[in-house]
């Protein structure tokens, strides 16, 4: 009896805990235009956004802080993060504009094609680690086929939101809002440089 009432008492604790874990996944840090922060707030055994996103830096050679500023702008690292409804008739709520979700907004398709030339085929896009990686892996290929230099955030990022066809036929040109956002994220991508450098310090 007293074995099976310890055996209940563990249960109980290791479902609170992993409870209370999962749970700090699902809201986004808050600061979140301060890397320093973000990190701080996101260390733990399961949850150690720093050393994920390290290790994409080290796979694919991207900055840590050109990942962490695209997923900051893509999402605001929100994990269940997907575009807003449109609208019919100007205010019944009707499809999404597309298949993005998660930290990464990566599409369907995209992720698709990420799981099977990656190896992570249980890859989530709800999972950080995950989407960062995904990130790397895209910014990455997008320096392989486009030469985009790996620290050029504002070119990485047009042909992050354009897919590597759109970047090529140039269709930022005459997206002057898509241009702005993109040097947004690239001066997010500078101050998550500086913070870094400030808070190793």
């Amino acid at each position: 009896m007293l074995f099976f009432m310890v055996a209940w008492r563990f249960n109980r604790v290791v479902a609170v805990f992993l409870l209370l874990a999962l749970s700090g996944c699902a809201t986004a840090p808050e600061n979140i235009n301060n890397i320093c922060a973000v990190f701080d707030q996101r260390v733990g055994w399961f949850n150690d956004w720093q050393a994920g996103a390290t290790r994409a830096e080290r796979k694919y050679g991207v900055p840590v802080p050109v990942l962490m500023a695209t997923l900051r702008k893509e999402s605001g690292f929100q994990s269940n993060a997907k575009p807003p409804r449109t609208k019919l008739l100007g205010f019944i709520p009707w499809k999404r504009p597309s298949t993005a979700y998660g930290y990464s907004q990566a599409l369907d398709g995209t992720w698709a094609q990420y799981q099977r030339e990656s190896g992570n085929s249980g890859a989530r896009r709800t999972s950080f680690s995950d989407a960062v990686d995904f990130v790397g892996w895209y910014h990455s290929k997008s320096a392989d086929t486009l030469g985009i230099a790996k620290n050029d955030t504002y070119n990485l990022y047009l042909a992050y939101y354009l897919g590597w066809g759109g970047y090529k036929r140039g269709d930022w040109r005459n997206d002057a809002g898509l241009r702005k956002y993109a040097r947004s994220t690239d001066a997010m991508a500078r101050d998550y440089a500086q913070q870094m450098r400030d808070c190793r310090a």
